[in-house]
């Protein structure tokens, strides 16, 4: 039995899918933290490791919560794409998330668009 005083561990739900021939969408829901981005590492690199993708697209809409830990598994990821010549777009619309990447000026860095259809047709 749980005890009602412990705060709720963060949750982290990723599904992964093909979109098209050259595109992976990792779309992820909840909090992307240090007790989490395993699942996200995981992902990402499935997604990489697979040299027919040159596309990837993480959807971070239904994120409620980013960390550093989260946002440098995503610089990781970039990082590894840029270099086999592939590209990594994020869709991200919440606010909260947005101010991260926006604080630590990867903004500039990252391809950020509203919507996983922007993601895929950018």
């Amino acid at each position: 039995m749980e005890n009602a005083d412990q705060p709720l561990a963060p949750q982290l739900e990723v599904h992964e899918e093909r979109a098209g021939t050259e595109a992976s969408v990792i779309a992820l829901r909840g909090e992307v933290d240090v007790a989490t981005v395993g699942r996200l590492r995981d992902a990402l690199a499935t997604a990489i490791d697979d040299a027919s993708i040159q596309l990837v697209v993480v959807d971070l809409v239904e994120v409620t919560f980013i960390d550093s830990t989260g946002l440098m598994t995503l610089l990781n990821a970039l990082r590894r794409l840029v270099r086999r010549r592939g590209r990594l777009v994020l869709a991200c619309s919440n606010p909260t998330v947005l101010r991260l990447f926006q604080a630590t000026k990867t903004d500039a860095t990252f391809d950020i668009v509203p919507t996983r259809e922007q993601a895929l047709v950018s």
